[in-house]
């Protein structure tokens, strides 16, 4: 079960998708297929099959975003939140062996295409939630357990 929050940009970014996808793209490849299927044999036209495929995928996409977009609670940031660690925070942390790592605690959702992001439920930011600067977080992953030092807390208002 995933948690259910997003940051007020990556709800936009949602909604923008969404938008794009049913106002735009599928209207597009509507037509794409309506004009393959005009042409005949639809078993082997290359064009039909394909922009029929991407139909289905723009499909279920739509279907879950407006099924995420309906039930996700959208966390703003708070001036409580100041030098803890909570969700939407940038936190740089640090291991024993001088690893550094920077990145944001975000929803799900947020994650893709997203190298310096991580999820709520992630092994990582359960671990760093409610700490604070020069506090130690015990990380317990598949790989093993890994100690990591909080050097930073940020948040973007």
């Amino acid at each position: 079960m995933r948690t259910p929050l997003i940051t007020r940009q990556g709800f936009e970014n949602l909604k923008q998708e969404l938008d794009y996808l049913w106002r735009e793209e599928r209207p597009e490849v509507t037509k794409k297929v309506s004009w393959a299927a005009s042409l005949g044999d639809r078993s082997e036209n290359a064009d039909y099959q394909y922009n029929k495929k991407r139909l289905r995928e723009i499909d279920r996409r739509v279907r879950y975003l407006r099924k995420s977009i309906e039930h996700l609670k959208i966390v703003d940031y708070h001036p409580e939140q100041e030098g803890k660690v909570f969700f939407g925070a940038w936190v740089e942390v640090e291991n024993e062996v001088g690893e550094l790592k920077k990145f944001r605690i975000v929803g799900y959702d947020e994650i893709f295409n997203r190298k310096d992001y991580i999820s709520i439920d992630s092994p990582m930011a359960r671990a760093l939630l409610k700490k604070e600067v020069d506090d130690e977080a015990e990380v317990v992953t598949e790989a093993g357990t890994v100690e990591w030092i909080i050097n930073s807390i940020s948040y973007e208002k």
